[in-house]
């Protein structure tokens, strides 16, 4: 079945960037989603150091386990998969994005009760830059977060069509949020705190400047996250995290794929995707011999 937004709802994502769909995720996916995440969480107290399954704070142990996130649940349980690749989230990126649709990565933040982490005021391109700024996270909140303590995700209104800020310390290293200087002139003093019962679906746009703060409830506060964009935007390879967003990174999950992408203003014809095809050469396609 499509799903047709309100015009009206379209309209606020285009004005602000993000969106807040209370409950939109019914009673069936949600038992889905925390029974996954649930047997997950059971198998990183037996996981090794440096299982790339899952992000732990230091603290973590098997008789307490305390994660961050697991990585791309896209790839390790058949729910996740059927909810993020054809389900109710791939629903709603095609009701945003159009009718060809290209899925990027998943992740579950957890944010463990009493301390989980908090997420510094950021944007998401810089991690993993396209070819546009169509991609858009949609994220669901596995348990109820009705109150701040949790921790909710913050949006700024409208920055997403403004600066797309430094993500650097002033040494030139890496440090994944914005620097003191910029998040007093980011005006996150008007984010909107994303807040609603289980099943609550946040949207925002990957130059949103969003983030979020420590969870000081005795609540886990689980945010499921996956990521899509047009069918013609092209992650950017060898830069960011677009080479180790999961198996499942990249695949088209609505419509087709359109033979043209465009870059810099200037649209041209796109080669077919010879990723896993039959190309060898290009004496192979000029002689007919590559599908």
């Amino acid at each position: 079945m499509v799903l047709v937004l309100e015009s009206a709802t379209l309209d606020r994502y285009v004005a602000d960037g993000f969106l807040l769909l209370p409950g939109h995720i019914d009673a069936h996916w949600l038992s889905r989603l925390n029974e996954a995440m649930d047997r997950l969480v059971d198998e990183s107290r037996a996981a090794e150091p440096g299982d790339r399954r899952f992000d732990t704070e230091p603290d973590h142990r098997s008789d307490r386990p305390r994660l961050r996130r697991i990585h791309s649940p896209v790839d390790l349980d058949p729910a996740f998969a059927a909810f993020a690749l054809d389900g109710p989230a791939t629903d709603l990126a095609e009701a945003l994005l159009g009718p060809n649709v290209r899925f990027h990565h998943s992740k579950l933040n957890i944010k463990w009760a009493d301390g989980g982490d908090e997420v510094k005021w950021h944007q998401d391109i810089q991690f993993w830059p396209h070819t546009d700024f169509s991609p858009l996270t949609i994220g669901v909140y596995l348990d109820d977060v009705v109150d701040d303590d949790m921790g909710p995700m913050g949006v700024v209104p409208g920055s997403h069509t403004g600066e797309l800020y430094d993500l650097r310390n002033p040494d030139g290293s890496w440090s994944g949020s914005l620097s003191d200087a910029d998040t007093a002139r980011a005006s996150v003093d008007r984010a909107a705190y994303l807040k609603g019962p289980a099943g609550s679906v946040t949207v925002h746009n990957c130059c949103c400047v969003h983030g979020s703060a420590v969870n000081r409830s005795d609540r886990s506060r689980p945010l499921l996250l996956q990521t899509y964009s047009r069918a013609d935007s092209y992650p950017l390879l060898g830069v960011g995290t677009n080479g180790k967003a999961g198996r499942s990174a990249h695949q088209l999950v609505r419509g087709s794929l359109p033979p043209t992408l465009t870059i810099e203003g200037r649209t041209m014809p796109a080669a077919p995707d010879w990723y896993n095809g039959s190309y060898q050469s290009i004496f192979s396609v000029q002689q007919g011999e590559t599908g």
